[in-house]
């Protein structure tokens, strides 16, 4: 159902151009929550996932161009269209990819379920950037990580920017949060029969290529907030401390390339 766009203050619209991300995630009644998809890629990676679409909007050239097989896949939904002069009015929509598709939240799954079929986990510590999550999402499903797992205090992964840096595979790879009272999350994965690894710069830290790490059957590989980076607690609580082996006098990689090279250290043999 194609609708041309001529009132911009159309309530339907909100979603896309006036509402926070806070707003659309919706914390108070999570089954209303909603996220942006943004671009046919990430979009057909949603539904793959079963993520259930609301509505599209687009630039007119785009409904039989880029987007023709997104709206064929998403059945009766409002298509929003208009040309790009009128929709640059909208707040923001000259910087996305042309394509976007509103999406229903689905309820996320228990961490011990995600742990339960899982060799190798990614544990997001405080990384509040949403660039940097979803270029960890991004790296973890192309290296081999089985699921991710994210404290409280991380950015969500749904965030129109993280599932854009992501190229969608925020779709693709299992994860949930933990729960707010998980404060020993090493302690909770060891009980679901893993070794942890904490990524920090320590004297007790071992290089991310010991061999004790590789063979470890189930590992989980966590990954702190990009100032702080990992809390002394969590750095204490885990199995192993490692580090990234360093030259020309650089202490550190930014956590989501450090994140790249630690995954295909570590992933699956």
């Amino acid at each position: 159902m194609v609708i041309e766009i001529t009132d911009f203050s159309d309530p339907n619209l909100d979603v896309y151009a006036r509402l926070t991300e806070a707003q659309l995630l919706n914390r108070f009644e999570p089954a209303k929550g909603m996220f942006i998809a943004e671009s046919p890629k990430v979009i057909h990676r949603a539904l793959d996932g079963g993520y259930q679409p609301v509505s599209l909007l687009m630039e007119r050239k785009d409904i039989d161009g880029a987007a023709r097989e997104v709206i064929a896949r998403c059945g009766d939904i409002p298509v929003y269209t208009a040309d790009e002069q009128l929709l640059a009015q909208l707040t923001g929509y000259h910087l996305t990819r042309g394509v976007l598709c509103a999406m229903r939240r689905s309820p996320l799954p228990d961490a011990v379920e995600i742990a339960k079929n899982a060799k190798r986990i990614a544990v997001l510590e405080n990384v509040m950037n949403p660039t940097n999550v979803g270029a960890i999402f991004r790296s973890a499903a192309a290296l081999g990580m089985d699921a991710v797992l994210l404290t409280p205090g991380c950015s969500d992964p749904l965030y129109r920017r993280s599932a854009r840096v992501s190229m969608g595979t925020v779709f693709q790879i299992p994860w949930t949060f933990l729960p707010e009272d998980c404060t020993d999350w090493p302690g909770f994965l060891r009980n679901c029969g893993f070794k942890t690894a904490a990524l920090a710069l320590t004297d007790e830290s071992v290089s991310i290529d010991d061999p004790q790490l590789a063979a470890e059957d189930r590992l989980a590989l966590a990954l702190g907030s990009e100032g702080d980076g990992l809390t002394e607690a969590t750095i204490a609580s885990c199995d192993y401390t490692v580090k990234i082996p360093m030259f020309h006098g650089v202490d550190s990689l930014n956590v989501a390339a450090a994140s790249a090279v630690a995954f295909w250290e570590l992933r699956r043999k």
